[in-house]
């Protein structure tokens, strides 16, 4: 919807650890009450230690930072640090040094020269089956990031402003989407030299040649030939020019990029299928259902067999009421084939469980937020929506919109051009950008872990969004960096609860457990709490995270805020604390009027 280094120093790569450690680093699990037995219980512990010393070497390193536990003798004293260095080198089979101590407290150990790829992750094994270190990761080498070089990059606030920006170049570094086809399923794509080298074959699947005005109905040209109409047509008592509406949403998901002109795309080298569903006056269901059928890899009669699938679709359209039935099955088919399924929450500053696509299940909803971090005046909102993301707001600035690749043709193709759309349209492609890189980052990622990860790691709003905007504003930078392992972090693995808890009007608390198991070591510093809770005035509730040993970690006070509901994820130091163990969300509703529910929380290490 429109609107210089020593030579004896040997670095590490991910190419350095078999498959065998690489294998299952991501998991998510059911927290549940059934005890395994003994022998279970150690191949799990085995299979987590190898995962985690994998991911511990994820990224290139030359040496280790090893943190203790506050108790440990290691922790305080450089010889005994020394000395702990020699005997894991030792039962490793290799000569470690230690260097010196950090700032932190951490020891930084040299890992000596000549490593086999075997004896790297025998290094961080012995590390992390030690109960007093508390964690071990790679002294990674860091490199300057500059810009792109394209024109107008400095005008796309959307994608590095600090306030409300997507902080997308922090992510490329890590990847920039190679790999891994969108599908923007929209007006279809008018020829622009920003977009040409990323776009791959697409269809047009309108079938009434009335709406399609290109002369025809369904055939294998996806070209956008424009969507004007006249006054009085569409139902509107004024005409409008031609959108280009999905040649804008294409730019902002792969426009190239470095390439000494135009704009930056998100996931600049992935590749755009552009599939046509929207002609004049709009698009029917039937010709979006089979869109999605085949760009996702299934099979439509009558249509050649899709050679480029998609691992994410992007829908910048929709229409008033709930999602239907048909719709669903298409959705539901698409994300079990593997393809992340975004679309916009819609522009009627209205809830968007009303709407279409954007209340569908097992769709990733986008609201949009201005310039300031705040949802749009425009925007849908409600429990539907799942994550916000820049969508502009130009009524008072064009500049405060979304740039992107445009055409100047009123009705037909003209000349290529640049301009600022607003709009949650202009929203969504910023996710299905983001799916891309998470995807490019780690290909063996699921639907809903890539929806996890980027709710999970998103960022609280820097404004306000009055009716709900899913978990936060999408962080690029963070989400790319949890799924990749770049991020020090060693799995993330989730453990989730799904059973609902009531909480009781202006009465004691009450809690919701997790059992973690499975994990080595502490927890980390950067604990991932996502919250589902309904409320009808959420200002009422005290929100504490209880760790194993009973410590609690307060999430949220009480206070005057009157919005409903705590839809969100926070971030806890939990590096003092044992990972496994039983974990609560302790709620308590301190005032009276309302009542509300835990819906499911989750944990991710």
């Amino acid at each position: 919807m429109r609107t210089p280094r020593s030579a004896r120093r040997t670095l590490i790569s991910v190419t350095a650890i078999s498959a065998t450690l690489l294998a299952g680093t991501a998991t998510t699990v059911a927290a549940a009450p059934a005890e395994k037995t003994k022998a279970a219980a150690a191949e799990q512990a085995t299979a987590a230690s190898a995962a985690s010393a994998a991911a511990a070497v994820a990224a290139p390193a030359e040496r280790l930072i090893v943190g203790y536990k506050s108790g440990a003798s290691e922790a305080k004293s450089n010889k005994a640090a020394g000395a702990d260095a020699e005997a894991k080198g030792k039962d490793a089979g290799e000569n470690l040094d230690f260097q010196r101590r950090l700032g932190t407290g951490a020891a930084l150990v040299d890992l000596g020269k000549k490593l086999s790829k075997a004896a790297v992750a025998d290094v961080v094994a012995e590390y992390q089956a030690d109960p007093q270190v508390a964690y071990v990761v790679p002294d990674r080498l860091n490199k300057p990031l500059a810009d792109p070089n394209d024109t107008e990059y400095s005008k796309q606030w959307d994608l590095f402003e600090s306030t409300a920006g997507m902080r997308v170049p922090g992510a490329w570094g890590t990847t920039t989407g190679s790999g891994v086809t969108v599908a923007v399923i929209d007006t279809g794509y008018v020829a622009h030299s920003d977009l040409a080298a990323n776009i791959v074959g697409g269809y047009d699947f309108i079938a009434d040649p009335a709406v399609a005005v290109d002369g025809n109905g369904r055939d294998s040209n996806p070209a956008d030939p424009g969507d004007w109409y006249a006054d009085g047509e569409c139902g509107q008592p004024e005409g409008s020019t031609s959108s280009w509406h999905g040649t804008h949403v294409a730019g902002t998901v792969a426009a190239a990029t470095n390439n000494g002109k135009g704009i930056a795309g998100i996931a600049y080298n992935a590749k755009i299928s552009p599939v046509r569903v929207l002609g004049k006056c709009g698009g029917y269901d039937s010709d979006i259902i089979d869109a999605i059928t085949w760009a996702s890899g299934g099979t439509v009669s009558g249509v050649p067999a899709n050679t480029n699938v998609a691992k994410v679709i992007n829908m910048s359209l929709g229409g008033g009421g709930a999602c239907t039935s048909a719709t669903q099955t298409a959705i539901n088919n698409a994300v079990n084939r593997g393809t992340t399924v975004v679309v916009a929450a819609g522009n009627s500053n209205a809830n968007a469980a009303n709407f279409s696509p954007a209340s569908c299940n097992n769709v990733v909803s986008v609201a949009a937020l201005n310039r300031a971090g705040s949802r749009t005046y425009y925007s849908n909102f409600g429990s539907t929506v799942d994550i916000a993301a820049p969508g502009g707001e130009t009524r008072t600035t064009t500049a405060n919109g979304i740039l992107s690749t445009l055409n100047s043709g009123a009705q037909g193709p003209s000349s290529e051009s640049y301009d600022y759309y607003q709009g949650t349209s202009m929203a969504a492609p910023h996710i299905a950008g983001l799916a891309a890189l998470a995807k490019s980052a780690k290909s063996s990622l699921t639907p809903a872990q890539i929806e996890s990860a980027i709710k999970t790691n998103s960022r609280a709003l820097p404004g306000t969004c009055s009716g709900g905007c899913g978990a936060g504003l999408a962080d690029a930078a963070k989400t790319v960096q949890a799924v990749s392992g770049s991020d020090g972090s060693t799995g993330g693995t989730t453990f989730t609860s799904t059973s609902a808890v009531s909480i009781p009007d202006n009465s004691s608390s009450v809690e919701s457990p997790i059992a973690v198991t499975g994990r080595t070591g502490n927890a980390p510093s950067a604990l991932q709490v996502g919250v589902d809770i309904t409320h009808t005035y959420r200002g009422d509730l005290v929100i504490d995270l209880i760790a194993p040993d009973g410590t609690a970690y307060r999430l949220k006070s009480s206070g005057s805020d009157s919005a409903d509901d705590v839809k969100t994820t926070y971030t806890v130091n939990a590096s003092s604390e044992t990972a496994n163990g039983t974990w609560k969300l302790r709620v308590q509703d301190v005032a009276s009027a309302d009542t509300g529910r835990i819906n499911s929380w989750k944990l991710t290490f």
